[in-house]
């Protein structure tokens, strides 16, 4: 196995993990659903990133989804997923992190939507990887 497809498997795991805890949380009663859709862009994000390294791509630390869509693009990789569902998800990861009453830019149903598309695509490109 490669170094670039391990870190992919690695990130993909961790995203996983995520999405687990999105999932249980936006089934939690009581709990808000920014602090689920939360882990749903950091499920995203990792996926990203995943196939990100299995293309050799370098990203820099950021949680904004369009830009890393947006490298991905650059060589060539399509997503799965529309960008502008990117663009909703990314502000859970810092803006709306600290806010009481943040606001629902999507269902937590679209959220989980996003993350099970988006991480089935990014699968299906590790598992498809030369070993």
């Amino acid at each position: 196995m490669t170094p670039q497809r391990e870190e992919a498997a690695r990130l993909l795991r961790l995203a996983r993990r995520d999405q687990t805890a999105c999932i249980a949380l936006l089934e939690a009663p009581g709990v808000a659903v920014a602090v689920a859709l939360f882990h749903a862009q950091q499920a995203t994000e990792k996926g990203l990133k995943a196939v990100m390294c299995l293309n050799g791509l370098e990203y820099r630390r950021t949680h904004d989804l369009e830009e890393l869509a947006a490298q991905l693009a650059d060589v060539g990789v399509g997503l799965s997923i529309n960008p502008t569902a990117l663009r909703l998800l990314t502000p859970y990861a810092v803006e709306y992190r600290y806010e009481d009453e943040a606001p629902l830019l999507l269902t937590g149903a679209e959220a989980r939507a996003i993350v099970e598309s988006l991480l089935a695509w990014a699968d299906a490109r590790v598992d498809s990887a030369a070993p």
